[in-house]
């Protein structure tokens, strides 16, 4: 399948973005809560990909056939889904036993390990400037975790494992983008995730034995392929460095579930960090806008 053309269209973009940032923190949400009601994280995982295996396969493969599942490189979407997976096992590892606020704190570290992975990974020279914001974004970081004695949680390596699975997950996405169509990228993403997860989802499956078990197995998956879908299309109509700003939200969405479901509010020193975090990672776009403007010249 062919990728689709990319339209200015910033304002649909944006609205699109909120809503994926959305998306993807209520994923975090229901795999929370289902860890909280008793389910182990190997059914969590599975059923995570599975409702997208189902829409996919119901929705698309009817229209498209095979043609879905043709891409041009085989071995970048293997690496590119594995990935994802990756960050998938880490983030509701960690879930188990930390607070929504601090998971995505560290995972937002994701843009900063990025701009250093870039310059190996993708040619891209890493200036004085980008060092400077990507030290101070780790130490925003710290400022928000404020590691004490009491404060540190062996399952915090969990999640900054998983940031930097989704900083290779982004470089795998952006060497694709223009080789395969969006959809044939959530295909191999949402099948591989559900194969690699099916011997370890039945080992202690738990039945739902309340409603709103059910509701959030139901929710896991539909917003987890809503929220990448809703992301993919928003970079069809702004640039990355218009909608950078607007994925923070989705901080702002954890701390909300985090205080309403969970009884886990932010503390001073989220807000505190939180600022500066931002600061960092939107420095960091506008140095790739700057540099992106310089080569067009």
């Amino acid at each position: 399948m062919e990728p689709k053309r990319v339209v200015d269209r910033r304002g649909l973009g944006i609205i699109l973005v909120l809503l994926g940032a959305l998306s993807l923190t209520l994923v975090d949400t229901s795999a929370k809560w289902l860890l909280r009601d008793g389910f182990p994280p190997g059914q969590i995982i599975f059923v995570r990909f599975l409702l997208p295996c189902i829409l996919l396969a119901a929705i698309f493969t009817p229209r498209h056939g095979l043609a879905v599942m043709r891409t041009r490189s085989l071995k970048l979407e293997i690496i590119r889904s594995l990935c994802m997976l990756g960050t998938t096992v880490t983030n509701f590892l960690a879930l188990q036993y930390l607070p929504l606020t601090i998971t995505g704190s560290i995972i937002f570290t994701a843009p900063l390990i990025l701009c250093l992975l870039s310059g190996m990974a993708l040619g891209e020279r890493v200036d004085l400037a980008r060092w400077i914001a990507v030290l101070t974004g780790f130490v925003a970081v710290l400022i928000i975790i404020h590691p004490t004695p009491q404060s540190l949680h062996p399952a915090m390596l969990y999640s900054l494992a998983m940031a930097v699975l989704l900083a290779f997950y982004a470089i795998l996405t952006r060497k694709l983008a223009g080789v395969d169509s969006s959809l044939t990228q959530q295909f191999y993403a949402s099948f591989s995730g559900l194969l690699v997860s099916l011997p370890f989802a039945f080992q202690e499956w738990v039945w739902p034995q309340s409603a709103e078990s059910w509701f959030f197995c139901a929710l896991i998956g539909m917003v987890g392929l809503a929220g990448h879908t809703l992301y993919t299309m928003a970079h069809r109509f702004a640039p990355a460095t218009t909608l950078a700003p607007f994925t923070y939200t989705q901080l702002i969405y954890m701390a909300g579930f985090s205080w309403l479901l969970f009884a886990q509010g932010p503390d001073i020193y989220f807000f505190i960090g939180l600022p500066i975090l931002i600061g960092s990672g939107l420095f960091i776009c506008f140095r790739e806008w700057q540099i992106a403007m310089r080569g067009r010249q």
